[in-house]
């Protein structure tokens, strides 16, 4: 038996109707640029080596990459729950805000007020939402109070496991328990009482959409029934587990930051502009900006399409441009890069030495000195494992010229102007040409260890310029001894990136996805982003926060 209760906040309106299918890198756009490729055979002869760029002042930033004063993150108050704004009770005494249970007074409670705006909705709520990503399953378990008109977020508990879902294919069983880690920890969190009014959903990304329709479906459907069967929690009226479509993705992690830095919300200062968001996963990325047409915000200038999403939120009517690029993600690109070294090198050499034993295959995109082991897909087939090496050819350079062809920038373009892979955007000179961009996931994972920076994972890295990424993947790229000279007295630095060779085709791919894919210039400014305040960047909290703001529909 389920009862209902409903707020009043905003709900999330999608643009033109369901997503249509992500394009696929096609083996068809390296055979056309067969000639291009045999071109680039050249890369594997012997190079000199590297010039890097003069030391700079700060250990892994150029001249260019001045650093600013971090972001000033806005946080709540007491004044900001005065008794106008919320029940006409005024709040308890409190000199500063749980930001965790081990600081929550009492978990069923909140320090905001003590009764409800409304008498149809709980003092505070929690929700459950599972990212069930292309590398790893993360739950967060937000907490809400609900003292003013709509839910109010006041912190999250996360954890994540791995392998994700995607690693359990044709395991359907397997998948779903493999979840139980998280769920038990939400067991642990949210008090017994308001379980069953706890919405949970579980929304698969990338990885989930690469396995097919019928793997998938299989892993959703034993998830479904093994969460009901065995955790008192609620799913929400849809949409509680589903592979999520790659605009919502992208929009979600947009509305996370933006109403975390407090652009978009109600109590936003007047004026203030969103930040683009850009998220880098393992399967596939995502780009979300509020474009500008002249002296105008909006839709006026942004072409009909899927790219064109509109909703309200904080009081305002917004149409972002969105895209996801299915393919894009880190993982797949190093494997689409792996693909098009493979194939040049099978240009070079038609068959394996004489000896029989597996030939070396020289890869510009791994460190100077390195060795993978390679396990690339060849047709329907099975995969097959080569070995790699940026012997002494690797460089950022050389490795720019792979991607250049990964990037398939000369695609058809039917509705200009496009960005890469045949892809309309708005030119981000004319359409975001002063907007604060900010980057998240891998783009935060892969830059941050080599900053050496003291800057605290809760808030914002400093803006750096999109160069930066050009100069650390000429420096890593260039191998071991250029790693001892900058990060020598690093140990933990110097292990990482020892033991990840691809690290150098992972910034390399970076630099390229912004300046020749987006077209962003290198002295562009962008800051990197994992947490604000203890909650995690991503789609997540976005994705709660509409749940949240829908029909609650609990479990008695």
């Amino acid at each position: 038996m389920f009862f209902t209760t409903t707020s009043n906040y905003e709900r999330l309106e999608g643009g033109l109707g369901p997503g249509r299918a992500t394009r696929m890198i096609a083996w068809k756009k390296f055979a056309i640029g067969a000639g291009v490729l045999i071109s680039l055979v050249w890369f594997f002869g012997p190079r000199s080596s590297l010039n890097l760029i003069p030391d700079s002042p700060m250990p892994g930033m150029d001249d260019g990459d001045a650093y600013l004063p971090p972001l000033h993150i806005p946080t709540t108050t007491p004044s900001d729950h005065s008794e106008d704004e919320t029940t006409g009770t005024s709040p308890p005494p409190q000199t500063s805000f749980p930001t965790s249970p081990e600081t929550d007074p009492d978990l069923l409670k909140t320090v905001h007020c003590t009764s409800p705006h409304s008498p149809d909705l709980p003092l505070v709520q929690y929700a459950l939402m599972i990212d069930a990503g292309s590398t790893g399953s993360r739950i967060h378990i937000y907490k809400f109070h609900n003292c003013g008109p709509s839910p109010t977020f006041e912190y999250e508990v996360f954890r994540m496991i791995q392998p994700g879902l995607s690693a359990y294919a044709g395991l359907p069983t397997a998948a779903a328990e493999s979840l139980d880690p998280l769920l038990d920890e939400a067991m642990n969190v949210v008090p017994d009482s308001l379980r069953s009014c706890t919405p949970v959903a579980v929304k698969a990304t990338a990885g989930l959409r690469l396995l097919g329709t019928w793997k998938s479906d299989e892993i959703l459907k034993a998830v479904h029934e093994h969460i009901l069967h065995k955790y008192p929690f609620s799913f929400p009226d849809k949409d509680g587990v589903v592979i999520m479509d790659g605009k919502d993705e992208g929009v979600y992690a947009w509305i996370t930051a933006n109403y975390l830095l407090n652009t978009i919300r109600g109590d936003s200062p007047e004026g203030v502009s969103p930040y683009a968001v850009l998220d880098l996963g393992g399967g596939s990325t995502q780009i979300v900006f509020e474009p500008e047409f002249g002296d105008e915000k909006g839709d006026e200038g942004l072409q009909e399409g899927e790219h064109k999403y509109e909703l309200e939120f904080g009081g305002a009517k917004r149409v972002l441009y969105q895209h996801s690029y299915l393919g894009y993600g880190l993982k797949s690109a190093r494997e689409s890069v792996h693909r098009v070294v493979q194939f040049m090198d099978s240009l070079r050499s038609s068959k394996n030495s004489a000896s029989g034993r597996r030939r070396m295959i020289h890869n510009p995109c791994l460190a100077q000195g390195s060795v993978k082991e390679v396990e690339l897909s060849v047709g329907d087939g099975d995969p097959v494992t080569v070995t790699m090496t940026g012997s002494d050819i690797g460089s950022f350079e050389a490795c720019n010229r792979v991607l250049e062809l990964v990037m398939a920038k000369d695609d058809v373009c039917e509705l200009k102007p496009c960005s890469f892979n045949g892809v309309y955007q708005p030119s981000l000179l004319d359409a975001f040409p002063h907007g604060k961009i900010l980057l998240l996931s891998y783009f935060y994972d892969r830059v941050t260890p080599l900053l050496l920076t003291d800057s605290s994972s809760d808030h914002p890295q400093p803006p750096m310029t999109i160069s930066t990424f050009a100069t650390l993947a000429k420096r890593v790229c260039a191998g071991p001894t250029s790693w001892k000279e900058y990060w020598g007295t690093y140990p933990e630095v110097m292990d990482e990136l020892e033991g990840r060779p691809e690290w150098c085709l992972d910034l390399s791919f970076q630099h390229a996805l912004l300046v020749l894919g987006y077209e962003f210039s290198d002295d562009r400014e962008v800051q990197l982003g994992k947490r604000i305040e203890g909650t995690e960047l991503g789609w997540c909290l976005g994705a709660t926060i509409a749940m949240v703001g829908g029909n609650l529909r609990c479990r008695v």
